[in-house]
C-alpha cells in the first residue's frame, strides 16, 4: 500500500510540507531546502520516505549514522494515514539499515509532550534515559 524508498532532491519540498503538518516542530530550528538537500547528498539512504501508489509523500524517518552513533529523527506520518502501521514500518526499515551499518544501539529524540510519538517508541522497545539531558546551542 505504501512504498518505502530513499528520499531524493525532488522530494524536498514535499518533505518540508509533511513535517509542517505531521511532525513535532516545537523547539526545532526551521527546516530549509538547502539543509535537507545536503543530507540527501551526503547520505542518500538516510531519509526514508513513504509514498502512496498515487505518488503522495505521506511519511518519513531519518536514520543518521556517523560510523559510531545511530540516531533516528523526523519520524512523521501524515494525519490522514495514521493508525495503519506506517510509523512502525518506517521504524523497522530504519532499524534494519542502522544494524546493517554496524549500530549496536539506536536513539531517538522525542518531545516530552508528544504522547503519540512516545507511545510508538515505548511499544517498540525504546526506553527514556532519565540520566541524560540534551544540551543545545544554535550556531546558524
Amino acid at each position: 500500500m505504501f512504498e518505502l524508498r530513499p528520499a531524493t532532491a525532488a522530494d524536498v519540498d514535499a518533505l518540508i510540507a509533511l513535517w509542517e503538518v505531521a511532525a513535532e516542530n516545537d523547539a526545532r530550528p526551521t527546516d530549509s531546502v538547502a539543509k535537507v538537500e545536503a543530507l540527501i547528498a551526503r547520505d542518500p539512504d538516510a531519509c526514508t520516505v513513504a509514498v502512496t501508489p498515487e505518488g503522495r509523500l505521506v511519511g518519513s524517518l531519518i536514520s543518521g549514522w556517523d560510523g559510531w552513533r545511530a540516531h533516528l529523527y523526523r519520524l512523521a506520518v501524515h494525519p490522514d494515514v495514521r493508525r495503519q502501521g506506517l510509523a512502525r514500518r518506517l521504524l523497522t526499515h530504519a532499524e534494519e539499515r542502522l544494524v546493517a551499518l554496524g549500530a549496536s544501539r539506536i536513539d531517538a529524540m522525542v518531545l516530552e509532550g508528544n504522547d503519540l510519538g512516545q507511545s510508538l517508541w515505548k511499544s517498540s522497545g525504546y526506553e527514556s534515559q532519565s540520566e541524560w539531558r540534551r544540551w543545545v546551542r544554535p550556531v546558524g
